[in-house]
């Protein structure tokens, strides 16, 4: 009888718990809904451009589906106008350079296949039987998979022709293979090229046209908001971390908005490649000096592991008497204030695309102070009443600021290399010639 009763309770324990769980099911799915709901309108607030990118490839989609729904079409098509959908799929992008490095790699890459493929059809034609025809069409499709895949491997062919080559080894290896069964390789290849030249342009236009996003735009304003973050961080720090009433304040943006330059290398390399395709932008157009964006992007950084450096002594408890730091305090401060104003000047008129009038005034403001400081910290009295071991960590921000000068001059030469190429404009109007 016990047995049978603990057996009960153990089975109506486990119904109760089953009945409660199906009982909160819906709450919790309907919890989850509303969560994924709120991710979605924060990710469409972030950057409205996602919802306008979405109806964008929503339309492409829409057109080139009308290769199926109008029989004219279809009969001059027939099931290769799929390619036409599948090539908006894959080309459409975010940015126009993304959307164009895409669609011409796309376009060239099954050009030149389908010109090679055409090509080996007939020369394979022309052993006469299908053993021969299989031997050369296989010969020809090793040669060129494990050629074209190794120049895959080449850094300048990836950086910007590495989907156009993986395109030319898929488009030669199925025309080229079917080609073995089918006797229209030549009509085939021709719907092939026409529909996916059709899906190419209908994505580049709808793209260009419609709200169009410059991945160039998007590197330029980079470069200009890294800038103005450094210039951000060293125009607060000098009162900070000598405790000056009334200087500027530093709140954790400040503190934290350097960080992301530490590791932004790789996003302006792919955007600095895809800003290339952008032949159209009426800001940029031809032959613009994207390499010297990565030029004054890799400064940047060096500067800003400096400045990460000046971080870590802000955030440490170490606590440096005052004697030694009043010594010090007005180069150090001297220094922050100059080349932050230097910095911000550099990103407000990269923005602008103009030249640059005050900052190298800053820049000479902050090597004046630069040396006063050199000649304060090489003065042999100066610790007599401090010990070593207390001074060392003021001393390192004021080693670290006497490098972090030339580092600036440096970006402001960079940069004035940028205006000289790219024919920033005067402040009275007039253009840097080259």
């Amino acid at each position: 009888m016990n047995i049978d009763s603990s057996v009960s309770h153990e089975n109506a324990g486990a119904f109760t718990r089953a009945w409660g769980w199906l009982k909160a099911l819906p709450e919790k799915l309907w919890g989850k809904v509303v969560d994924v709901a709120k991710k979605m309108k924060k990710l469409g607030e972030d950057d409205p451009r996602r919802i306008i990118h979405s109806l964008k490839v929503g339309l492409a989609l829409t057109l080139v589906s009308l290769f199926y729904y109008i029989r004219p079409l279809y009969d001059g098509f027939g099931v290769n106008a799929i390619w036409a959908v599948l090539t908006v799929t894959l080309v459409f992008e975010f940015s126009v350079g993304a959307t164009l490095g895409k669609g011409l790699n796309r376009m060239l890459a099954t050009l030149s296949a389908g010109a090679l493929g055409v090509g080996v059809h007939s020369l394979a034609t022309l052993s006469g039987d299908q053993i021969g025809q299989a031997i050369v069409i296989g010969f020809f499709v090793f040669l060129t998979a494990s050629t074209v895949t190794f120049v895959r491997f080449i850094p300048a062919m990836k950086a910007r022709y590495d989907y156009g080559l993986m395109i030319f080894i898929l488009t030669f290896c199925l025309l080229s293979i079917s080609s073995y069964r089918e006797d229209e390789v030549l009509e085939m290849a021709h719907q092939r090229l026409t529909t996916i030249i059709i899906g190419c342009s209908i994505a580049i236009v709808i793209c260009i046209c419609i709200c169009p996003v410059w991945i160039g735009v998007n590197l330029h304003n980079l470069e200009a908001t890294n800038m103005e973050k450094l210039g951000n961080f060293l125009e607060g720090f000098g009162g900070e971390y000598f405790n000056i009433p009334g200087g500027p304040s530093m709140d954790e943006s400040f503190l934290q908005g350097y960080k992301s330059i530490l590791t932004s290398k790789d996003t302006e390399e792919a955007m600095a490649n895809l800003a290339r395709w952008e032949l159209w932008h009426y800001r940029f157009g031809f032959r613009h000096p994207w390499k010297q964006y990565l030029k004054i992007g890799s400064l940047s950084r060096q500067c800003a592991y400096k400045v990460d450096a000046l971080n870590s002594y802000l955030s440490s408890k170490i606590q440096t008497p005052n004697e030694f730091q009043s010594k010090i305090q007005e180069p150090c401060t001297k220094i922050c204030t100059e080349s932050g104003k230097a910095l911000k000047e550099l990103a407000s008129e990269l923005k602008k695309m103009t030249q640059p009038t005050l900052v190298n005034r800053h820049i000479t403001n902050s090597k004046i102070a630069a040396e006063n400081l050199k000649s304060l910290l090489n003065t042999t009295c100066l610790c007599e009443n401090d010990s070593l071991q207390e001074i060392i960590p003021t001393a390192a921000i004021a080693l670290i600021l006497m490098e972090i000068v030339p580092c600036i001059e440096k970006i402001s030469e960079a940069f004035h290399e940028l205006a000289s190429l790219a024919r920033f404009e005067r402040v009275d109007g007039a253009r840097v010639s080259p």
